[in-house]
Formats: C-alpha cells, structure tokens, sequence
C-alpha cells in the first residue's frame, strides 16, 4: 500500500505539470478546458495519497510493535527448564558370588 500511495504521489505531480502547462491534453472533450479543475483533481489525488501513505505507515508500524510483542513473550515463555531423563536399566541377577576387588599395598623401599 506504500507504494501504491508513492506512486499515486507521482502521478498528482505529473498530472499538476502537465495540466498546468497544456491543459488540452488531459482534458480533450472540452472545446475550452480551463486549468481550475486539473487543480482540484490533482489536490483530490494529492490528499489521497497522502492518506495511503499515512495508514500504510500506521499499520507498518502495528506490525513492528506486534512483531516486537511476540519476541518479547517468547523470550518470557521460553525460562530454562530442568528435565529428568530416565532410562531403563536391565538387572541381571547374579548367582554366583563375586570377588571384591583386592587391595595390595606396596612399600616403597
């Protein structure tokens, strides 16, 4: 909608230069076009485009802040968390008796 406006803008501007200067041209069924009317239109698209760009801007900017709203709830949301893993442990039965591991101590001479 930006660029809509921008180029509604540029359009008033030419319509304004060209209908200032060679009035026949832009309205060529009347037999004597006076320049009053190409004022007004151009005045009339002058004042719409500046109301496309003024809601484009507006609305550009409400998308930042939401943008901006969603980043902010995410980093709130988004605390760290401890999770516990758990993981099946298989128990084989032991019929025999193991050994303890021994001890030797040796002197250092």
């Amino acid at each position: 909608m930006m660029t809509w406006s921008i180029n509604l803008f540029v359009l008033a501007i030419g319509f304004l230069i060209v209908g200032t200067c060679k009035p026949q041209l832009l309205l060529f069924w009347m037999d004597k076009p006076k320049r009053m009317p190409i004022v007004l239109f151009s005045g009339f698209l002058f004042m719409v485009a500046a109301t496309m760009f003024g809601e484009a801007s507006r609305e550009k900017q409400n998308w930042l802040k939401e943008q901006e709203q969603q980043a902010t709830e995410t980093k709130a949301d988004s605390l760290p968390t401890i999770t516990q893993k758990t993981e099946a442990v298989e128990i084989n039965a032991v019929t025999e008796k193991t050994a303890e591991p021994e001890l030797k101590i040796v002197k250092e001479e």
